[in-house]
């Protein structure tokens, strides 16, 4: 792989991942395996007023996927299930080639995301990269879902 993939920035990032503490008593936990390379990600979210008010996660994946994970738990307490769905959606859309301006989006919240602008020419990469986004997405949906339905 390249070096410009495995740079500085990400293996810092892969060094400091945040919430690495299941929770408890979570609302919701998914986990997401990359069938390529078998990376791992499981998190668990709890919900208050509609946002994730905690979270934790199990990161088992190579430098690119610890670094997604890194990014996704420093930005993802306060957002919504809608939020971290257009999320993973707009990483999606980003790694398949479409243009999309981290540095506006949400008010450029998540700007650090235009590190994986390398990745797009590795396929191969883009399902460890995806696993926090798509499992934090499916996790606070669930939590909204269990939240929402009738005692």
């Amino acid at each position: 792989m390249s070096d410009q993939l495995y740079n500085t920035r990400i293996l810092r990032l892969a060094a400091s991942i945040p919430h690495q503490e299941r929770l408890e008593a979570p609302q919701a936990t998914v986990q997401k395996v990359s069938p390529i390379c078998g990376s791992r990600v499981t998190v668990d979210v709890a919900l208050e007023n509609g946002v994730v008010a905690r979270f934790g996660q199990e990161v088992r994946a190579c430098a690119l996927g610890q670094a997604a994970a890194s990014l996704v738990g420093r930005g993802i307490i306060g957002r919504s299930a809608a939020e971290l769905s257009a999320l993973r959606d707009a990483m999606r859309a980003f790694l398949a080639g479409e243009a999309v301006d981290w540095a506006a989006y949400e008010g450029g919240r998540w700007a650090d995301l235009e590190i994986f602008a390398p990745a797009v020419a590795f396929k191969s990469r883009h399902g460890s990269i995806l696993l926090a986004f798509e499992a934090s997405a499916e996790a606070a949906l669930e939590a909204e879902q269990k939240a929402e339905a009738p005692a």
